[in-house]
């Protein structure tokens, strides 16, 4: 059995601080709803450790623990205490603010202080715990740095709590020149941002602190930290220098397992992107695993084949094209989780009414989402477009299949060879223009893309030239149910879009898609001549067959007798003569009657009768007319009894 005496605590003060805070409340700033988790997680860990105070209402004060007995778990419910008596105090203090306990506020205020008053008692009884365990050997540097800067800031906005500015700035500006070394030693990407975070929480009060001792320069917040620091880091924390010392040993230690933990440098137009949140780290590590993926799967996809692989080409038919999509399915999960992340950290700042710690023109998260909201629809353009790659080369290679097996087999030379196109490709393709489309457009109302003014004109251009790609794609899909009218309205409406794609892509002197991170869609002035070269013979084509067809007439069938709208009703009934119908009513021409031929005489001899010709028979009158009565009266209806005249 190993002895527990002397095995190392992975204890964190900083990091579980931020883990609880941004699960249970605090992120919208509900002390409430935060200082009961703190109560409900102190009993269960009281429960765990058996340091429960007795059962009923008589109180046994436990002894403390020996140091040889000290675990994570002692360390989390001292520091959940410290957590639970300020979030206490700051809800007391948000309801002695509102106007509806003014006659009770400064009650509520000595019950804060009091409160705040009993969270930094439990901080420095777990400072002097950690102190211990780090002079035995058990706890890293790191540990004791995270608790000691822990302790001087719930210290020092105690004291600025109490107007007592002078010794506030003096315990925060410590604590900030803690968390910068914690960053910049930082073993992983994800402690970094979380030393970070704690360090952009801290500006503010230090740059208050300052102005309200007169301070001219109190915006400069790193050279008053760096002044303060200097002046009084070793008198408030014991053996600075050896735990600086340490500290970074520890990082040279750590060795290559942490390397795959730190996050690349994000870049946007030349400067860095921060990421201050440790959540978001997170997601982003994710991101970078998946565009690593990605570029081994282009690598291998832009190798040249060798033997072997020819000649296992049909068994692994379609895999590299497989393998790209589910690369890019990987990286858009990825950056989906990145963008909720950040969409929730931009909410929270909103609703919770909390400005940015960063000076004016900062890149804050608001511009950390925008940025990766940018590169999900990039991702996003780059899936579709190899779908619409992938399925011409497709329906490319069935058709010089087809064409191959009808020059093996015996046809006849005077008919061409015609291609044959699956109905399904062009509303297929269609509709993936339609969802890049959708990005591009998404792309363009995104405010770094707004104030870029070349890449906004880049992504016009895009628009253009895919908007026309997709009224040629889908004035094909109107060819087989001959629609030909509708076709070259839209290969009109193309070469409008090839014109507008021309005329931007004429103002553009850098190509910021082209040549960002990452390139995608790349758009060449051969591929506009190219796609307008399709559209002119897609109209010469699509105008010949309409000729063909109807001779372009507008109706599908010009030779079709249509029915008045009476016969739709009457025919159910009655079956009726068309033909004759327009005969009576004039509307059908007379057949001209041929005029017979004289007969010739057959000689006596031959008495056999000979067959009448056709040209004797008699032709049928048409069926007269009732003549009305000449005449009217009483004489038409007796003439009968007198005589006809």
């Amino acid at each position: 059995m190993a002895d527990s005496s002397r095995a190392t605590l992975s204890f964190r003060a900083l990091q579980l601080a931020n883990e609880q805070r941004s699960l249970y409340g605090l992120r919208y700033h509900d002390f409430e709803r935060y200082r009961k988790h703190c109560a409900n997680r102190t009993h269960r860990l009281r429960s765990t450790l058996k340091l429960t105070h007795g059962k009923g209402r008589e109180f046994k004060k436990h002894p403390p623990t020996p140091l040889d007995k000290i675990q994570d778990g002692h360390l989390q419910l001292t520091l959940l205490e410290a957590e639970r008596a300020w979030s206490y105090s700051q809800e007391l203090l948000a309801l002695a603010s509102q106007p509806a306990n003014d006659e009770k506020a400064s009650a509520l205020r000595h019950n804060a202080t009091g409160r705040f008053r009993r969270a930094v008692h439990w901080a420095t009884q777990l400072l002097s715990q950690c102190q211990t365990l780090y002079s035995a050997g058990r706890l890293p540097a790191q540990g004791l740095l995270e608790i000691t800067a822990y302790t001087l800031i719930l210290n020092g906005r105690f004291l600025r709590y109490r107007d007592e500015f002078d010794d506030a700035l003096i315990q925060l500006g410590v604590a900030k020149s803690l968390l910068d070394e914690l960053a910049n030693q930082a073993e992983t990407s994800r402690d970094q941002a979380l030393a970070t975070y704690f360090a952009d929480e801290v500006g503010p009060e230090i740059r208050y602190c300052a102005h309200e001792l007169g301070n001219t320069k109190a915006y400069d917040v790193d050279n008053i930290v760096a002044e303060v620091a200097g002046q009084h880091r070793a008198q408030l924390v014991d053996g600075y220098e050896q735990l600086v010392q340490k500290l970074r040993g520890e990082g040279a230690s750590a060795g290559k397992d942490q390397a795959k933990k730190k996050l690349g440098a994000l870049l946007w137009e030349g400067e860095p992107v921060p990421v201050r949140n440790p959540e978001l780290v997170d997601v982003l590590l994710k991101v970078q695993e998946g565009e690593a993926k990605l570029k081994h799967e282009s690598a291998e996809a832009s190798q040249p084949k060798t033997g072997e692989q020819k000649k296992k080409g049909k068994a692994v038919k379609g895999s590299k094209s497989k393998r790209g999509v589910a690369a890019y399915d990987n990286i858009l999960l990825a950056l989906s989780d990145a963008e909720e992340v950040a969409r929730k950290l931009v909410e929270a700042q909103q609703l919770s009414g909390a400005a940015s710690s960063l000076v004016a023109g900062a890149r804050d998260i608001g511009f950390v989402h925008t940025y990766i909201v940018y590169h999900l629809l990039a991702r996003r353009i780059q899936r579709d477009l190899l779908l619409i790659s992938t399925l011409l080369s497709s329906q490319h290679a069935q058709n010089k299949r087809h064409s191959a097996k009808g020059k093996s087999v015996a046809a006849e030379p005077s008919k061409p060879h015609k291609e044959q196109v699956d109905v399904r490709l062009f509303p297929a393709l269609v509709k993936l223009l339609d969802t890049v489309l959708q990005s591009l457009n998404q792309m363009r109302a995104l405010p770094i893309v707004d104030e870029s003014p070349d890449l906004a004109t880049a992504v016009d251009a895009r628009i253009s030239f895919t908007s026309a790609r997709r009224c040629m794609y889908l004035a094909r899909a109107y060819v087989p149910i001959k629609k030909f009218g509708e076709a070259l309205i839209l290969l009109q409406r193309g070469q409008i879009h090839l014109r507008e794609t021309r005329s931007v892509l004429s103002t553009i002197d850098t190509d910021l898609i082209a040549t960002g991170d990452p390139a995608f869609y790349l758009l060449a002035p051969a591929d506009v001549d190219s796609l307008d070269s399709d559209l002119t013979a897609d109209a010469l084509r699509f105008k010949t067959e309409w000729f063909a067809y109807n001779g372009g007439s507008l109706s599908a069938d010009n030779k079709a007798y249509k029915k008045p709208l009476f016969f739709d009703i009457a025919l159910n009934y009655v079956q009726l003569d068309m033909d004759r119908l327009q005969e009576r009513a004039g509307k059908k021409p007379q057949p001209q009657v041929a005029q017979p031929r004289a007969v010739p005489v057959a000689p006596a001899a031959d008495k056999r009768p000979s067959a009448r010709p056709k040209l004797e028979e008699e032709i049928r009158a048409p069926t007269p007319e009732p003549s009305a009565p000449s005449k009217g009266g009483l004489s038409s209806l007796l003439g009968g009894w007198w005589g006809k005249q």
